[in-house]
């Protein structure tokens, strides 16, 4: 039953996308019942409730049509998905279907024009063979082919996809946090200065910290390290119990933890396997409470960052004299550094944090001017390096800075590792291409 349940859906699949690109046969397209019809518009494909396209315009026996189309398999799901019990559907103006198995009417008994369209076999195999393609990118063969306007239009709508999936998040926690900005900005700073291994476990210490507390306190360094690394649950670590600063922020911690009923997260949330002791969360801590009591952390200051120069002379900090002899608490002395961000940390964190949150702001207040500088932000950075990057790369796929980088991180995560080629422009650009052609390519590769 499961693996009916999937060819159906396989088969609803490739309707919907024969239909979005007008892939229809070369014969004239008729109704089941004998009716020429013309395809003006396909539509605009609906992911919300509702018929499968809306806004289509078809011409029946010559008479122009405007309004929403219904795609199944079978004409009998109609009545199984519900359809005839829908006001929604009751105005639909064709009937997209792989099986004519049933005729349908309208409420007032009117026949419901309705198409019988057949799947392409090379299309059903195109699709085939990327789903079972054994590694990404699975379109690798036609993508050296592809237009360039058609890869970079391409490219553009997934950068602003991905700050898009990015501004979902930010005002979720926006949401989380009272709708306060400044509170958001410190959460999303945090949660990035985990760089992947420790994201998470940085979101929840950040939001474990009431900053209007912490606020009352800023104006003193010790107390800030205090708070910070008490909720971080790394003043709860007996080994480190011989050492005087360790023990100074604990009194302090203890005295702040009370007056503000604190709670510290698990310290086990930490991760230090095969991290370099600069990545250390003590050191990203300490970063993060230097740039909170230099008032760094600000989100008008992000704000008036003109440039990405700006950005990191915002971003870039130093660490307390303790932390410039330490790794972690009650480690041997280390010899005396800055332990200052790097400038990749930095660009990471304008990629991460800065340009989701300027976007998700400037969308929130109807800026589309920011909305550009959060985009132009990425377009001015140099690409990022990873073996998702290289393979893109070794593909065919020109990466010239972290916008490109962002966008074909995006597509992986969104399209590729879902299978999800139907809606990916290079799947449209292998599927639609002929058997012959793929063969040359693949003897070529």
């Amino acid at each position: 039953m499961q693996c009916f349940n999937t060819l159906a859906t396989t088969m609803e699949q490739l309707l919907h996308y024969c239909w979005k690109h007008k892939i229809l046969p070369l014969r004239p397209l008729q109704t089941t019942d004998g009716r020429t019809v013309e395809v003006l518009n396909p539509g605009r494909h609906n992911r919300d409730a509702g018929p499968d396209f809306l806004d289509a315009r078809v011409k029946i026996d010559g008479v122009l049509w405007a309004g929403s189309v219904e795609v199944h398999v079978r004409a009998s799901d109609w009545h199984r998905h519900g359809h005839d019990g829908n006001p929604a559907y009751e105005h639909i103006i064709l009937h997209i279907v792989g099986i004519d198995d049933e005729r349908l009417t309208y409420p007032d008994g009117t026949p419901v024009p309705q198409v019988q369209l057949d799947v392409p076999q090379y299309v059903s195999d195109n699709y085939d063979r990327l789903l079972r393609a054994d590694s990404l990118p699975r379109c690798k063969n036609v993508l050296g082919g592809i237009p360039k306007l058609l890869v970079h239009s391409w490219m553009s709508a997934l950068q602003v996809e991905r700050l898009e999936l990015r501004m979902q998040q930010i005002m979720e926690r926006r949401n989380q946090l009272d709708k306060n900005w400044e509170d958001t900005l410190f959460v999303t700073i945090a949660r990035s200065f985990g760089f992947g291994k420790n994201g998470d476990a940085f979101e929840h210490w950040a939001y474990s910290i009431p900053m209007s507390a912490v606020g009352k306190h800023r104006d003193n360094l010790l107390q800030v390290e205090a708070i910070f690394f008490g909720q971080a649950g790394l003043l709860d670590d007996p080994s480190a119990a011989a050492d005087d600063y360790f023990r100074q922020l604990q009194r302090e911690y203890k005295f702040l933890r009370q007056k503000f009923s604190l709670t510290p997260i698990d310290r086990h949330q930490w991760k230090f396997l095969r991290l370099r002791p600069q990545n250390f969360p003590h050191i990203r801590i300490a970063q993060l409470a230097m740039m909170y009591y230099q008032g760094r952390l600000n989100l008008s200051r992000l704000l008036n960052a003109d440039a990405v120069s700006d950005l990191k002379a915002l971003l870039q900090t130093q660490v307390s004299d303790y932390w410039r002899t330490h790794y972690q608490f009650g480690s041997d002395l280390t010899p005396s550094s800055d332990k200052h961000l790097s400038d990749a940390s930095m660009e990471l964190l304008i990629i991460n944090a800065v340009s989701p949150l300027l976007f998700s702001y400037a969308r929130y207040v109807g800026n589309e001017d920011l909305a550009e500088h959060a985009v132009r932000l990425l377009e001015t950075l140099k690409p990022e390096a990873n073996s998702i990057i290289r393979s893109w790369r070794e593909a065919g796929v020109q990466v010239e800075n972290a916008a490109d980088t962002q966008a074909l991180l995006q597509l992986h995560t969104a399209y590729c590792l879902r299978h999800d080629c139907l809606r990916c422009r290079f799947g449209f650009e292998y599927i639609r291409r002929t058997p012959d052609f793929l063969r040359e390519k693949e003897s070529d590769g």
